[in-house]
């Protein structure tokens, strides 16, 4: 009896474990063109500048790409905070700040100096970013949705940007600059600002995910493709390339890669349309679903700089599973 109980235990030790995600068999599709807002968890430093012809913050261990959290103790996550924090302290020539490094957070004393009757520190810095992208989807269970397919970086330390919150915004597609061979276009866009579709919750290396919080059909729905349903071929992606108006326009899926994070499928556009006014892959196109045989099967992500027509796409289960992580 004591063996068969020992047994037991070992045999419960050693099963297999399973996530189990509870992500939607069917989704809304999305394609529309939206406006992206992301604010910084903590103030971005994205440069330097001389105060009084010096660089007063060169020896402060500060670098670009850090996040200043905190002035004299007090927690700082907007240029505005930043500032009134200085100005508190104009009758010392530093401040005590502590800024978070690749996810370590350090303290240094930061000089100030007054020039042109205003203290300055010597830092670019920001607090927000803003762009433009596509809607992949929407659950329809819980409101979730999902777009990009790739994290948003800041463009000058190129790291990626640590989030608060964010917001994303109907917008409307002015006209395409388009693409040719070692030259990637871009969509160009007005965003209303007064109208907002969602919060951004999660900046990810697979996608910005948030709560959907505008009306849409919840009956038009489409199935999700299991990865191994994807097939070489004929395929589509759906995206905004005038006004508002989302088209589906045909790919062709060249190369399937089960192992990479990101680049799983590999695409060529064959819309001699698409192929005319946009050259084929376009900033802001980052988020198109892609449709095969009915099911929407992964989301745009990628252009091969040397040739615009080809483009990668994630699998959109990878999204799927992504953005139910904590």
């Amino acid at each position: 009896m004591r063996f068969k109980r020992l047994l037991s235990i070992f045999l419960s030790l050693f099963l297999p474990i399973y996530s189990v995600f509870a992500y939607s068999n069917e989704v809304v599709i999305g394609g529309d063109n939206i406006g992206i807002e992301l604010k910084t968890k903590g103030v971005l430093v994205v440069g330097f500048y001389e105060v009084n012809n010096e660089l007063i913050a060169s020896n402060s261990g500060i670098s670009t790409g850090d996040y200043i959290i905190s002035v004299n103790n007090k927690t700082v996550n907007s240029i505005e905070e930043f500032s009134k924090e200085i100005d508190n302290d104009e009758d010392k020539k530093e401040i005590e700040v502590k800024y978070r490094h690749d996810k370590k957070v350090y303290k240094t004393n930061l000089e100030i100096e007054l020039e042109d009757n205003e203290y300055k520190t010597g830092l670019y810095v920001k607090d927000r970013v803003n762009g433009i992208g596509t809607l992949t989807l929407i659950d329809p269970e819980n409101n979730r949705f999902l777009a990009l397919g790739h994290e948003i970086k800041d463009n000058i330390s190129n790291k990626k940007l640590d989030i608060n919150d964010g917001a994303i915004y109907s917008s409307y597609i002015t006209g395409i600059i388009k693409s040719s061979d070692g030259m990637i276009g871009e969509k160009e866009s007005t965003t209303n600002l007064d109208d907002k579709n969602g919060t951004i919750l999660n900046n990810t290396e697979k996608g910005i995910f948030g709560i959907y919080e505008d009306n849409y059909d919840k009956n038009k729905l489409i199935k999700v493709a299991d990865n191994s349903e994807i097939v070489l071929g004929g395929a589509s992606i759906l995206t905004a390339i005038n006004g508002n108006e989302k088209r589906e326009f045909s790919i062709n899926i060249e190369k399937i890669d089960n192992k990479d994070d990101l680049k799983n499928i590999l695409f060529s556009v064959t819309d001699k349309e698409l192929l005319d006014i946009t050259g084929g892959i376009v900033q802001g196109m980052s988020g198109s679903p892609i449709i095969q045989n009915g099911k929407i099967v992964g989301a745009v992500t990628h252009v091969i700089v040397d040739d615009c027509t080809k483009g990668y796409g994630i699998f959109i289960k990878n999204m799927l599973e992504e953005s139910e992580k904590e």
